[in-house]
């Protein structure tokens, strides 16, 4: 039972960072928020969604762990230094966006799946050209 409780606090944890590091996002491009916390916002937000990591990921334990660590500090530090206004307003235009569900961009989504199917005929004809 109290593993249970665990996951879902880990889980409910998980998300309140998720939405922290959006929340830090919209407030980044509010005019109301200093040069200063905006420059944390932006690091924060980049660190926590950059493949490169001050510890890979691939050490064990070690490698987590400036996740664990480094991201929900920034995000602590990154909110102190933005107004209250700021963030209430950004919590909720988050939550309007999240209830709203994700916006559809189909000509991005053309456009990614143009460049796979390029991709995998280009490499459909090296291939076939090496081992003809």
């Amino acid at each position: 039972m109290s593993d249970s409780r665990t996951f879902d606090k880990l889980q409910r944890k998980a998300r309140e960072i998720k939405r922290n590091l959006f929340v830090l996002f919209l407030a980044y491009q509010d005019p109301r928020v200093s040069w200063f916390a905006k420059c944390i916002a932006v690091c924060v937000v980049a660190y926590a969604f950059s493949p490169i990591d001050l510890i890979p990921d691939f050490i064990p334990v070690l490698g987590y762990l400036d996740d664990l660590i480094l991201v929900p500090l920034g995000i602590a530090l990154a909110l102190r230094m933005i107004p209250p206004a700021v963030i209430e307003e950004c919590r909720a235009k988050a939550e309007e966006i999240r209830s709203g569900g994700k916006p559809k961009n189909w000509i991005a989504g053309a456009l990614i799946v143009a460049v796979w199917l390029l991709l995998g005929f280009w490499l459909g004809t090296e291939l076939y050209e090496a081992f003809r």
